[in-house]
């Protein structure tokens, strides 16, 4: 980032940023961003299976299973408009509870336990809270497990809210515009925050992790998969090519959209390496910084704890 010539009404000098190979004003990112992921929302898995030949599905995956959520977890999903980690995340922690339900032979166990002496009032409040609990174990789901999917694209989120209706998915999940780098959501009231193929394309990634700190509770984890930096000069070299020289007509075929694609590909480039972007995330403030690559470093997985 450098300073431009150029100077607003009040004589301030304007930074300048990158918007893929392109420098822009700072002021001028957010907008140019924006257009983008408005043109792609529509085509955005198949945008993802072109970037990734389709890797980008089972790198989510592993993503969830580095979080590992427990029922109970309040996970802020940022960047996440179409709702891919949301509903790994619903899914995941679904499976998580109906694998600890208890056998079928445990209720009627419990009731024949239960005193002679007891009044029938008490017997039947025990008896409601048991059905409670059975329903609540039999849908694997826990009324204090939520995810938020916070995005400043509508397009995006119009896109979730859509998949999230055609999934049948009414609980546990809630939709949110807002900017990255200024979250409207309160501190210190989530467990977890993703964000997945999002930070890259932040006018100010420092304001941005900033922001996960601020709104994760003590003990919270931050989780970021993005694409990254393969080290592999052989392999770089073929990824190179693939992603200049199909990726953007691959864009051009799927979405009509040759330039937003070669943005993606551009801004891929132009991120901090796995170590460059860890030591951001300790910078601002999260301890136990770890990175794990993926399919050779194509992307990453950064983790980082709020102590």
């Amino acid at each position: 980032m450098r300073t431009s010539p150029k100077s607003n009404s009040g004589g301030a000098e304007e930074k300048e940023t990158h918007f893929g190979y392109e420098t822009v004003l700072e002021s001028e990112k957010t907008e140019k961003v924006y257009k983008v992921f408005k043109n792609v929302a529509e085509s955005y898995d198949s945008m993802n299976d072109a970037m990734s030949l389709g890797i980008h599905r089972l790198w989510k995956d592993r993503f969830l299973q580095v979080l590992k959520p427990t029922p109970g977890t309040r996970l802020l999903d940022v960047a996440g408009g179409t709702g891919d980690i949301a509903f790994r995340f619903l899914d995941f922690v679904r499976n998580a509870r109906l694998n600890s339900i208890p056998t079928s032979g445990m209720p009627s166990s419990r009731h024949a336990e239960t005193s002679s002496s007891e009044s029938s009032s008490s017997f039947d409040g025990e008896d409601a809270a048991f059905r409670s609990e059975e329903q609540e174990a039999s849908s694997g789901w826990r009324e204090d497990t939520r995810v938020t999917v916070c995005d400043i694209n509508q397009s995006m989120l119009k896109v979730g809210r859509q998949r999230a209706e055609q999934r049948g998915l009414t609980e546990g999940i809630s939709w949110v515009a807002g900017n990255a780098e200024e979250l409207p959501i309160a501190s210190e009231s989530v467990d977890a925050y993703t964000i997945a193929f999002g930070i890259r394309n932040v006018t100010h990634v420092e304001e941005a992790l900033s922001e996960a700190y601020r709104v994760l509770v003590p003990g919270g984890r931050f989780l970021c998969l993005e694409f990254s930096q393969v080290n592999n000069p052989v392999l770089r070299s073929l990824y190179d090519n693939y992603s200049f020289q199909v990726i953007p007509v691959l864009g051009q075929v799927i979405a009509s959209d040759w330039k937003s694609y070669q943005y993606l590909v551009e801004s891929i480039r132009q991120f901090p390496n796995q170590e460059d972007f860890s030591a951001m995330i300790r910078e601002a403030g999260f301890s136990m910084v770890t990175h794990e690559n993926l399919s050779f470093g194509i992307a990453a997985i950064h983790s980082g704890f709020k102590l």
